[in-house]
């Protein structure tokens, strides 16, 4: 699913430090993220997972881009002091935390899950509906505090950066959730991350 977040949080990651990887796509709609196969790569069948050289795998995208980041330390984007890297994956945790997950919730319970996996579980409108509001208030708490710094984690491209832009991605197309026009230091944010080259991998 080339539209998923995580796997194209790793792949933008990928593509700033340079590093060729083999990518193999991983059909969710036909169920190939819970076949025996997957499931040996990532127990909990999610996408997406790395194989190693010598042939044993990692799960989740931030495991995944803190190996690479071992791997590749240059340019650095998980931090190069402590404090960077303090910082750094603190502003990631709070946009997993309460943007991530409400997109999810939004996502989960919206229309496209809804064909996707209809009569496998029962949707909730009304927990759509506050995801939905907290997702937009978190754009403007976005839109404000850019106002004060030029990226999401004080003033550098970072892992932060790609966490945001795919989930504003996703939401914008796949979740009905586009952050509000007249947000524009949020979009002009948006507009200098998707014109680096790797937004488009």
């Amino acid at each position: 699913m080339t539209q998923a977040p995580n796997p194209r949080r790793v792949r933008i990651f990928i593509a700033e430090k340079g590093t060729p990887v083999e990518l193999r796509t991983i059909n969710m709609m036909a169920g190939e993220h819970k076949t025996p196969e997957h499931l040996a790569r990532h127990p909990s069948g999610k996408i997406p997972a790395l194989e190693t050289d010598d042939g044993q795998f990692i799960g989740e995208s931030v495991a995944i881009c803190r190996y690479l980041e071992a791997m590749h330390p240059k340019p650095d984007l998980l931090g190069s002091t402590p404090l960077e890297v303090g910082r750094i994956d603190m502003f990631n945790r709070i946009l997993e935390f309460e943007l991530w997950s409400q997109i999810g919730t939004s996502w989960v319970n919206g229309p496209v899950v809804a064909k996707m996996a209809a009569g496998r579980f029962k949707q909730i409108p009304e927990a759509k509906a506050a995801s939905d509001t907290n997702t937009h208030r978190f754009y403007e708490r976005l839109n404000r505090e850019l106002g004060t710094r030029s990226h999401m984690a004080d003033n550098r491209y970072s892992i932060a950066d790609i966490t945001a832009l795919v989930a504003i991605d996703f939401a914008s197309s796949m979740v009905g959730l586009k952050p509000a026009d007249n947000l524009k230091n949020l979009w002009e944010w948006h507009a200098r991350m998707s014109a680096r080259p790797s937004a488009k991998a």
